[in-house]
């Protein structure tokens, strides 16, 4: 398979250089969220205690707020709106009112009720502090404190939801540019943005759909294309820490879960009778059938879920990795592991380059695959 046309470019110091932009800006913009968590942690006698696990667990966990620098008083950054569905019906106000707390501490009052906030989840608020929060907790078996607050429905516009229809917007205008210089420059040469967007666009349709759907890649191409550009997109902006990316999106299970349904979606109702003759007919003999068909029908349902755990596990590996290197420096409390820790993420952030456009082709290829299954005529 011809990577060439997508990847032709002029020097391999280009993407040297995107690299370490990426490792030089996340080291600094995680430095500054690690200085912010750390005024969270108990102080001890020895100096200030990191939770390297919490606060790497933070930062790929979805927010209510983009933070741009500084922290206390001096924090800057973007507070997004709260949506919630309450007994008493819709109500709406700003993360602001929350004043960056996470621990149950501050209460919002609205629409005749009281909110607060615990690792990024809002709870109805209980009438009395216990132990320095509005929450009333258990200790679960495994020492993990379990809320036993009622939770209102959350619609918010949190920092994943506000990433993506940032996404969707921007590639909307982008491709409907492309298709109009298309329709001006019918049967021209490409030019601009669509000569960019063309090879890859070639690359989807021979090396993916083609291969796997035959004559009728046509009508799947729509969704190949938009599935693979919106990973990739989406996987090149986590990797900028700073707005409007530093958003895990593709590294979110419940949207990789979505993208994984609607292949699943699309395999099952394109089915032809030969597909569904495979699942509930198969080729073996008649008192295998109680074994097999159960069998085939888990295997309908174990495809989408791969798909999304694949991309899913992938993306926030990368993530993980490139904070526990950064964490390192804290971890040793010494900042001579700078250099070496810097080094790491450069080479990572070189691998992630990669991996974000490999997770979008793998993501494609594999919902090509399974509709084709399901569209093949019988031989």
């Amino acid at each position: 398979m011809e990577f060439s046309p997508i990847f032709n470019l002029r020097s391999t110091r280009f993407i040297a250089f995107f690299a370490l932009f990426f490792a030089f800006f996340t080291a600094n913009a995680q430095a500054d969220a690690q200085s912010q968590e750390t005024t969270h942690e108990e102080i001890t006698e020895d100096g200030e205690e990191v939770d390297i696990n919490g606060f790497i667990l933070h930062h790929i966990a979805d927010a209510h707020e983009f933070h741009f620098f500084g922290e206390g008083e001096n924090w800057k950054g973007l507070h997004l709106p709260i949506i919630l569905w309450t007994d008493k019906g819709l109500t709406v106000f700003s993360s602001k009112r929350f004043q960056l707390d996470n621990e149950g501490k501050v209460i919002v009052e609205s629409n005749g009720q009281r909110f607060t906030r615990y690792h990024n989840k809002i709870y109805y608020a209980s009438d009395v502090e216990s132990h320095g929060s509005y929450l009333e907790m258990e200790t679960a078996a495994d020492g993990h404190h379990e809320v036993l607050n009622a939770k209102p429905w959350d619609f918010s516009i949190t920092k994943n939801v506000f990433t993506i229809f940032f996404s969707i917007i921007v590639l909307c205008i982008l491709f409907i540019g492309v298709a109009n210089s298309y329709k001006k420059r019918e049967g021209k040469a490409p030019k601009g943005f669509q000569s960019l967007v063309e090879p890859i666009i070639i690359f989807v349709r021979d090396d993916i759909a083609r291969p796997n759907l035959g004559y009728k890649y046509e009508r799947f191409m729509p969704y190949l294309l938009t599935v693979f550009f919106f990973i990739w997109f989406n996987n090149m902006l986590g990797l900028v820490p700073f707005f409007p990316g530093s958003a895990n999106v593709t590294g979110n299970i419940a949207v990789t879960m979505v993208l994984a349904a609607i292949t699943f979606i699309i395999t099952t109702v394109n089915g032809n009778k030969y597909y569904w003759a495979h699942i509930f007919k198969p080729h073996v003999p008649w008192w295998l059938y109680p074994l097999m068909i159960p069998v085939e029908i888990i295997g309908m349902f174990t495809k989408p879920i791969a798909l999304m755990i694949r991309l899913f596990a992938n993306i926030t590996a990368g993530h993980i990795l490139v904070l526990a290197l950064i964490s390192l420096i804290f971890v040793f409390k010494s900042v001579a592991v700078a250099p070496a820790s810097l080094l790491f993420v450069l080479f990572i952030s070189l691998i992630e380059l990669l991996v974000a456009f490999i997770q979008a082709f793998i993501f494609t290829i594999l919902s090509a695959l399974f509709i084709g299954m399901a569209i093949e005529e019988h031989h």
